[in-house]
This record gives C-alpha cells, structure tokens and sequence, in this order.
C-alpha cells in the first residue's frame, strides 16, 4: 500500500479535510483548486498544492507533504521546492507548507535554518496518528482508517460507513465510493467478495471503479518487489546504473531506495 497515494486520493477528492486538519472552517476548500505543479528546475512536481482561485486573493497557497517513512531531507526538499515555485510562477499571495507525519517519531524536527519559517506560521506540522476524535467528520475518519493498524481499522472502516451513509443522498454514493477505494488500498490482500462480506457493503461498484484501484495496488506491489531486489544485486557488485536498467526503473529512484535503507540500517 503506498500511503501517499490515499492521501493524494483523498486531498483530490474531499479537499476539505486539509482544512480540518488545520482546524479551520472546512468551506473554505470552496476558495481552492487542488492541483500539482511542475518546477522546471527539478524536472518534477510537487504534488499537492492548494491554489486560491482568482475570486480569493487574500487566502494563502498551501503546499501539502504527506510522509510515512523516515526522511532526514524532507523539510530541507520541501521549502526548496517551495522557493522554486514561487521563483518560477511569482505569485502575488503568501503560502504555507502543511507537512502530515504518520507520527512524531518520524519527524526529524524542522531545521534551524528554518525556525523563523516556523514561527511565523509558515510550516505547520501535524500528526496524524495524534488525532483525537474523528467521529463526526467523514475526512478525518478516512484517516483514522488508513494510519490505524489493520486489527482497529475493520471497527473503524464499519464505523465510518454507518456515518457515510447517514450523509445527504446526494453526497452519500460519492462519499461512499470513495471509502471504498480508501478500503481497497487499506486491505489490498482482501477479495472485493471479503471486503463486502466484511463491511456489509451491498451496492459495490464492480467494474471499472474496482478494477483500476486494484491495478493501482498491483502496480505498487511491483516495485516494491523491484526495490526489495536491489540488496541483493548490489551484494553482487551490479552498480546502481545496471540495477536501473536491469529492473527498468529511474536511477534516481534507485539511490532514493538505497538511501533510505542506509539510514535504516545506521
């Protein structure tokens, strides 16, 4: 399951709860467009960004990094890209990076090159396995699924639905469609048939809608599988470029892996 993907699901869809996260009135994902952004310095994109619309122009952009895994750069990676979209696009507005750690043990702390960034309210950092009570919003219910371990996640998904279904008639399908894709990637091992034997989901979409988030899972279960070789190849003497090519993957996807497991191994 890859978790920044859900989260980039769901921001893209209900982008109100970045809003509650914030403690903030959740109208106001009304004055925003969620989008990502290409900096042509990087070659890349940052992936979620919240841009005002033309009819707010007092209300900040928001630039939202999701992170699960450890990651001493992060912070030094996203006011980077930060400086570089606005040196690129020059906007007339202010902003603020939103950084949601799966949990505080990951967080590294934000840099002193930084801290005045901090205290002016430009980073603002949560934690999303400290969230408290989720029980009345669908948005900060989904995220209680997907961090909660996979024994409280049944209750909490069963949960989650009854409130879903609660919802305006108009909202409830989508809503409930898109609980549905969270369940797939939160229990991605379960057949559709499980799932809603499990849930007691009766009205499942069956075709398209199953088929490609499934693919998606398929996919990331792939490289992952990919990844999980490199050790071993690189125990072998195989360099980093021919590991590349060998698995059909970017080399800078590669020395990130290898990066990564460095640090876990210090």
């Amino acid at each position: 399951m890859k978790t920044d993907t859900i989260f980039y699901t769901l921001l893209q869809n209900l982008p109100s709860v970045l809003f509650e996260l914030l403690e903030k009135p959740p109208q106001l994902a009304t004055h925003y467009e969620f989008s990502s952004v290409e900096i042509k310095e990087l070659a890349r994109r940052i992936d979620g960004v919240f841009l005002p619309k033309i009819e707010y122009p007092e209300d900040p952009i928001y630039f939202v990094e999701v992170q699960f895994q450890n990651d001493d750069d992060l912070y030094w990676r996203l006011i980077t890209e930060v400086f570089l979209y606005l040196n690129q696009y020059k906007p007339n507005k202010k902003w603020q990076a939103v950084v949601l750690w799966a949990k505080r043990s990951l967080d590294p702390g934000i840099p002193f090159a930084y801290q005045t960034s901090l205290q002016n309210g430009q980073i603002h950092v949560i934690y999303l396995d400290e969230l408290t009570d989720t029980s009345s919003s669908i948005g900060l219910g989904i995220i209680k699924l997907v961090v909660s371990p996979e024994d409280e996640a049944v209750e909490t998904a069963r949960s989650l639905i009854s409130l879903v279904q609660q919802a305006d008639a108009d909202k409830s399908r989508y809503l409930l469609e898109l609980v549905e894709r969270m369940l797939i990637y939160k229990f991605s091992t379960y057949t559709r048939q499980e799932l809603e034997a499990m849930f007691g989901l009766t009205e499942w979409r069956q075709t398209r809608f199953y088929q490609e988030v499934k693919e998606e899972v398929q996919e990331e279960t792939k490289l992952q599988t990919k990844l999980e070789t490199i050790p071993l190849m690189l125990a072998e003497g195989i360099t980093v470029e021919q590991i590349a090519r060998v698995l059909q993957l970017d080399i800078e996807k590669v020395q990130q892996f290898i990066k990564t497991q460095g640090r876990k191994e210090s």
